[in-house]
């Protein structure tokens, strides 16, 4: 078994021993345990889904929330981009939760509005935009953030309120959410995150 540490604040991420993982307070600890080689391989599908059909406010908004987080992104020192955009998915967190079809809504904006974008943009930009979004609906986006293993690997998504993943592929499931917007902030080392 390893430790994996994810700094909120900056956005490091680093795999250590668990003895050693403990001497970081700053930062979540997660504890992942040995899952047996897969070879990181997952089966997917080779059918295209069908495109969503977007209303037209929900496209309009999106490009106003893809704007403000590229925006948000870019502006302010490149060590704090991580932590900028964590806190922008977390702007709605106390309004009314979204319904499935609104979180869907967002998420299917976004990424139309995003196909543009001359910068990377990935699942960390993407959900942040469709919380933004979400939040300019006056509706909280139940943000999400993990860590799967084998090979390690980070994700960000929006989960719908029974907590299902929003127009994400089906190995979605194999990440344990480390972070959740729900409660004060990034959970601290001192308390550790044990999926």
């Amino acid at each position: 078994m390893s430790a994996c540490l994810i700094d909120y604040d900056t956005g490091h991420t680093e795999l250590r021993p668990p003895s050693d993982a403990a001497t970081n307070m700053g930062a979540t600890v997660v504890h992942l345990r040995d899952t047996g080689l897969s070879w990181g391989t997952i089966e997917q599908s080779a059918i295209l889904p069908a495109p969503a059909s977007i209303p037209l406010r929900w496209r309009a908004g999106a490009l106003l929330a893809v704007l403000v987080t590229a925006v948000t992104w870019a502006i302010g020192p490149h060590r704090g981009r991580f932590s900028r955009l964590v806190r922008l998915a977390r702007a709605g967190r106390d309004l009314p939760a979204a319904t499935a079809y609104q979180a869907r809504y967002a998420v299917c904006a976004v990424r139309w509005a995003a196909r543009t974008m001359p910068v990377r943009w990935a699942c960390l930009e993407d959900s942040t935009a469709a919380a933004v979004l979400l939040t300019m609906a006056r509706r909280r986006a139940e943000w999400r953030h993990g860590i799967a293993t084998d090979p390690v690997r980070l994700h960000a998504w929006i989960a719908d309120p029974e907590g299902e993943p929003v127009e994400e592929p089906a190995d979605t499931a194999l990440y344990t959410p480390t972070y959740t917007p729900d409660g004060p902030g990034p959970p601290r080392a001192e308390r550790g995150v044990r999926p």
